[in-house]
């Protein structure tokens, strides 16, 4: 009897460890290339199948041990030392150690690293953005990447750093084997390719423009998966998702549309999931066109924005509008000098036109993306309720899109876009991932203005050691960007997403991105 209750024991943990989990993405993974990536899905699909060098607590921005199970600055936070993990290896069984993880960050800010590709267009764009610059760069963070010992990685600095250990943590600065870049040469990270990591899922296919399939590593040195497959489909419109959920040929989804929110709570098979509010959806605006160079024209659209009714509009509840580049869990960072939000005023708009010498109007493309995004769920129409109101002011709006990777590479291209919507997920809990992504050196190509005091308060911010000095330099960053009008914050939403009612052991990040090697889907039929 006990035989047989240990066998029917055993066949229903059988049956319920071989699942099929199945994600409802919003898009395709533009590169499954660690280092080379700047988008939400990309980071999603990454988090599956590389370990970063340092971590995240669940459903935090704190930080825990990753890669690295320790880290220490020296006494003015210009050289950071970090001891490795011991026994990892990757999924093609090659060891992860200190010569791993210097030939990981250094193809990532050295231009000249064999094993960069640049000359095939890599860019690593975000160690750029995100660490101010590449090897050699008057203004790069990073001086010199050093091996100590197989299990010690020391990361030296030409100027002070308190965030380091917070920008490694970043979901786009996962580990990858270099034996595995070493063969697969610059198709590395395309879906010709196979990348290899230490995370907790080894990739098994990526199909264009439908799946990621993913396999458990067996030997994983963290919490091992608890299904037998994950599948992160390609699933653009929102709505899709969200009767794929309803009819279980998804298990789980983000970004949904904030007006699904209703029907969501209204299906009993169904569990709403809102995400923490760290993120920003802007429009930022081109100082290489002639009429966006012109303060007054920047202002005039400000005000012509009626965004307090946009957000009210298409967030059903679920975001806020403010003037503020930072999300409201650090309105610590913002300047009491600074008004709660752009006033809504279009007749002054018209006005200021007319003194900027347009009292006509023009003709000016505004872009927007082709797939939802948590800060923008849905681009298009939003796109539209903005063009209205810039209409009321005489400027004639051309709305225009194209595929999501190149409409990333094309925004930094010259002459770029006039005016586009974008956005930020926070990669870490620091003003500066926000303010760094997207002003100063090797982040404002888009918009063309790098005035050297936003630099020089980057950097400033970048030191500070306490919340306190860190406050009074983002102050200024927030009085001067805000005068400038480059970038207009539009949105701090809510993401709305949601699971069948059996997925379990799913804990959300605010940064947008988590493994999923904790879910399990026990009674999915």
């Amino acid at each position: 009897m006990k035989k047989l209750l240990l066998t029917a024991l055993l066949s229903t943990l059988s049956a319920a460890s071989a699942a099929t989990l199945v994600f409802g993405g919003n898009g395709e993974p533009v590169s499954l290339e660690s280092g080379n990536i700047t988008d939400g899905i990309s980071i999603l699909v990454q988090r599956q199948i590389y370990d970063t060098l340092v971590d995240f607590k669940p459903g935090s921005t704190d930080l825990a041990p990753g890669l690295a199970t320790s880290w220490k600055a020296n006494a003015n936070n210009t050289a950071w030392t970090f001891t490795l993990r011991k026994g990892v290896r990757f999924h093609d069984g090659t060891p992860m150690n200190a010569d791993a993880i210097v030939f990981n960050l250094g193809r990532w800010w050295d231009k000249s690293h064999p094993y960069g590709f640049r000359d095939q267009g890599r860019t690593f764009e975000i160690m750029g953005e995100l660490l101010g610059g590449y090897k050699g760069d008057a203004t790069a963070v990073i001086k010199n990447i050093v091996k100590v010992n197989d299990t010690t990685v020391r990361i030296d600095l030409n100027k002070p750093s308190s965030v380091l250990p917070n920008v490694l943590a970043a979901g786009y600065f996962g580990i990858a084997s270099p034996a595995a870049i070493k063969k697969e040469g610059a198709k590395y990270g395309t879906p010709a390719s196979k990348p290899v990591g230490t995370g907790p899922f080894i990739f098994q296919s990526w199909r264009t423009g439908d799946r990621v399939t993913l396999l458990p590593n067996k030997l994983y040195w963290g919490d091992k998966a608890k299904v037998d497959q994950l599948v992160i489909r390609n699933i653009k419109d929102a709505s899709q998702r969200l009767n794929e959920l309803k009819a279980g040929t998804i298990d789980f989804a983000n970004d949904l549309t904030p007006d699904s929110l209703k029907s969501v709570q209204g299906d009993k098979n169904l569990v709403a999931v809102k995400r923490p509010s760290f993120n920003v959806g802007f429009v930022s605006m081109n100082n290489r066109n002639q009429y966006l160079k012109n303060e007054k024209v920047r202002q005039a659209i400000a005000m012509a924005i009626n965004k307090k009714a946009i957000v009210d509009a298409f967030w059903n509840g679920l975001g806020v509008s403010n003037a503020s580049f930072v999300p409201p869990v650090m309105n610590w960072a913002n300047s009491p000098k600074v008004p709660a939000d752009y006033k809504f005023d279009p007749a002054a708009a018209k006005k200021m036109l007319a003194d900027a010498g347009y009292p006509n109007g023009f003709s000016i493309d505004l872009w927007y993306m082709p797939v939802s995004r948590p800060y923008f769920p849905t681009p298009k129409p939003i796109a539209e309720a903005i063009a209205a109101d810039l209409s009321a002011i005489g400027v004639k709006v051309n709305l225009k899109t194209e595929d999501w990777a190149k409409y990333l590479e094309d925004r930094n291209k010259e002459p770029g876009f006039d005016m586009y919507m974008i956005g930020w997920t926070g990669d870490y809990g620091d003003p500066d991932n926000f303010y760094g992504a997207y002003y100063g050196a090797n982040a404002s190509d888009d918009i063309n203005w790098n005035p050297a005091n936003v630099e020089t308060l980057l950097q400033q911010g970048r030191a500070a050691a306490t919340q306190d000095a860190k406050a009074k330099v983002y102050a200024q960053l927030h009085e001067i960007t805000y005068n400038a009008a480059y970038r207009i914050p539009m949105v701090h939403s809510n993401p709305l997403a949601a699971a069948r009612s059996y997925v379990k052991g799913w804990v959300p990040s605010p940064l947008g991105s988590e493994p999923f090697n904790t879910i399990t889907v026990t009674g999915k039929k």
